[in-house]
């Protein structure tokens, strides 16, 4: 049985610790030098909704959430983001899978290259797909010159930017949910004939659907807030590729109550979204 941890000459309220037995231990003392800074750190990030939510005005809101312009933004916004969820679905899970089970030479730059979106200027990540897809890209040029077809500037490219920053975050969900379920289900299921597609569809997916869900919805909420990568590979056509983001941006010098009602979704989605999935994302990081 193993000891309860304190530390010596500490006393007062504070952080609670717990023993390897689950018991509370000795409350450990918060040092002010810890807890000042802390708190202000706390008030960077809170300090800012406060001046958004204060400047929001609530009377007039539903009248301006029906605007034409928001509607529009809205519109494109709840399209391109489902789209690009579907699409970061189809790919993200089994590439998680494969980061997760599958054993290769220079699997951590493979890792860093799929996680790279997160850490990217979206700016750039626009630009490279422009350079990639464009027109005059590296695969662009040949569609076109083959189909006709165009993806940036389009509703399309809309959703290719979102897929490119938002999927990662299902990726790092779902490999880190593989990594925590273990093999054993899988390697008991493989020893009693099972082939790896049954493994895969009737193993491995239901014993890790709530960490798939988590992701979907962060993915979705990060596609639906996405605004570099967009606005450089698709554009701010209204009606065409202008999100609600965009929308933001534009209306902040012209309609700056529309601004702040459009952000005020913006925030709201946002917290819900993190509020609802609590530490099932951090715990996986």
């Amino acid at each position: 049985m193993s000891p309860s941890i304190s530390s010596p000459g500490v006393r007062g309220s504070g952080v609670k610790s717990h023993d390897r037995a689950g018991r509370r231990a000795t409350p450990t003392a918060i040092p002010k030098a810890v807890m000042v800074p802390a708190v202000l750190g706390l008030l960077f990030f809170a300090i800012p909704l406060i001046g958004l939510a204060a400047r929001t005005p609530w009377a007039d809101l539903p009248g301006l959430l029906t605007s034409p312009v928001v509607v529009d933004a809205l519109r494109l916004s709840m399209i391109s983001s489902l789209a690009a969820t579907a699409l970061a679905a189809i790919m993200g899970v089994p590439l998680a899978w494969f980061l997760a089970r599958v054993h290769v030479p220079g699997k951590s730059i493979i890792r860093a290259l799929v996680t790279l979106p997160l850490v990217l200027p979206p700016v750039v990540g626009g630009a490279a797909l422009l350079f990639a897809l464009g027109r005059r890209g590296v695969l662009g040029g040949p569609i076109e010159s083959a189909t006709g077809f165009l993806l940036p500037f389009s509703i399309w490219g809309v959703i290719v930017a979102n897929t490119f920053v938002a999927m990662p975050f299902l990726v790092i969900t779902v490999e880190g949910a593989l990594h925590s379920s273990g093999t054993r289900h899988e390697a008991a299921a493989a020893t009693l004939g099972a082939g790896p597609l049954t493994i895969f569809r009737r193993i491995t997916l239901p014993m890790i659907r709530p960490s798939i869900g988590a992701g979907l919805v962060l993915t979705w909420a990060r596609a639906l807030g996405e605004f570099g990568a967009t606005v450089t590979f698709a554009g701010n056509a209204p009606g065409s590729t202008r999100t609600l983001p965009l929308a933001v941006f534009v209306t902040l010098g012209q309609d700056r109550e529309t601004a702040i009602a459009i952000s005020m979704i913006l925030v709201v989605v946002s917290l819900v979204v993190l509020i609802a999935l609590r530490d099932r994302w951090w715990r996986n990081l």
